[in-house]
C-alpha cells in the first residue's frame, strides 16, 4: 500500500519537521490537517498554505476522519497521548512519527494499540535545524537527508510499502530499515554522541570571548550546540544505556590520541589520522 492523494492526513505536532512534512505534502496536492497546542501556529500554516485546517484541542470527531496520522511530539507525549485517545483513530489508520528513540517507545505503542484497527509503522528522518517552529518549516528540509524506517514482527508489508511511499513523497534521498535496538545504538553513536561531544566544547571553555578568534572548524563542530534541552535530556535518558556505550567508546579512542601526543608518537598519530580521513571520505557528498 502506498500513499495516495485520497488519503487525509494529520499531523500532531505542528514545530519544524511536522510543519515541513505539512508544507510538503499540502504543496503537493494532499489533504493535510493539524493538531498542535498553539493557536498561531495553525493561523499561520492555514494562512501561508502548509495546513487547510487545523484544531488545537484533542477532537475524536477530528482525528477519526483521517487515514494517516503523523506524530511529530516528543516521544513521552507521543506515549501519553495514545495512552489516552488510542480509540479516536480512524479503522484501517495508519500512524506513523518522526521520534528520535525507538525501543523505549515502539512496542509500548504497539501493545497500547493491539486492540485497535490501526497499524502502528514507526520512522525517523534524519533532518533538522538548530531552530524550531513551523515558521521555520521548509520544503527542501528532507533534501539529500536520509529516512529510517524501524519496523516490528507486528508491522505488515504493506506498512512498510506505506512508509517508504511517504519518504519517497517527502523527497528524502535514501530510505532504510533497522530494527528497532539497532536503531536506538546507531542513533546514540552518529547523533546523540556528536551533539554531546558539541554541549561539551561549548561548556568546557569560557568561549564568549572566543568568538572574535575563531575560525570554520570551531563553528562546524559546534553548530549543534545550540540545542532544545527540553527535547535532547529526553532523547538522552530515554537511550541513556546505549549512549553511555557510545561516550565510552569515543573516552578510550580520544585516550589512545592523547597518548600518541603525550608521548611524541608521531607515527602511531598520523595513522589514526589517515584513517580518519578515509573513514571520512564516504561521507563526502558526490
Amino acid at each position: 500500500m502506498k500513499i495516495n492523494k485520497n488519503m487525509k492526513i494529520l499531523i500532531i505536532g505542528l514545530g519544524l519537521i511536522g510543519g515541513s512534512y505539512a508544507s510538503i505534502l499540502s504543496k503537493k496536492g494532499y489533504e493535510v490537517g493539524a493538531i498542535t497546542l498553539n493557536k498561531e501556529d495553525i493561523d499561520y500554516a492555514i494562512n501561508n498554505k502548509i495546513i487547510k485546517h487545523g484544531k488545537t484541542k484533542v477532537s475524536k470527531k477530528y482525528i477519526s476522519t483521517f487515514d494517516v496520522v503523523i506524530f511529530a511530539l516528543y516521544p513521552k507525549t507521543f506515549v501519553e497521548f495514545i495512552k489516552k485517545y488510542h480509540c479516536y483513530f480512524k479503522n484501517n489508520a495508519i500512524i506513523s512519527d518522526v521520534s528520535g528513540v525507538k525501543e523505549s517507545i515502539v512496542y509500548k505503542i504497539q501493545d497500547l494499540l493491539k486492540d485497535d484497527n490501526v497499524e502502528f509503522i514507526s520512522c525517523h528522518p534524519m533532518a533538522g535545524k538548530e531552530v524550531s517552529g513551523v515558521k521555520n518549516a521548509s520544503c527542501d528540509l528532507f533534501k539529500n537527508a536520509n529516512f529510517i524506517i524501524t519496523p516490528t514482527s507486528k508491522n505488515s508489508n504493506e506498512a512498510i510499502e506505506f512508509a517508504t511511499s511517504l519518504a519517497k513523497e517527502l523527497e528524502f534521498a535514501n530510505v532504510s530499515t533497522l530494527s528497532v535496538e539497532k536503531h536506538d545504538e546507531m542513533i546514540a553513536f552518529l547523533s546523540q554522541l556528536t551533539h554531546c561531544i558539541a554541549i561539551t566544547l561549548m561548556t568546557c571553555n569560557d568561549s564568549t570571548h572566543l568568538k572574535d578568534y575563531t575560525g570554520d572548524s570551531f563553528r562546524d563542530l559546534t553548530r549543534i550546540a545550540s540545542i532544545n534541552e527540553n527535547m535532547w535530556s529526553e532523547l538522552f535518558m530515554l537511550n541513556k544505556e546505549k549512549l553511555i556505550e557510545q561516550m565510552n567508546l569515543f573516552e578510550k579512542q580520544f585516550k589512545i590520541l592523547k597518548d600518541y601526543i603525550e608521548k611524541e608518537d608521531v607515527d602511531s598519530m598520523k595513522q589514526m589520522m589517515k584513517l580518519s580521513t578515509y573513514r571520512r571520505s564516504f561521507f563526502n557528498k558526490k
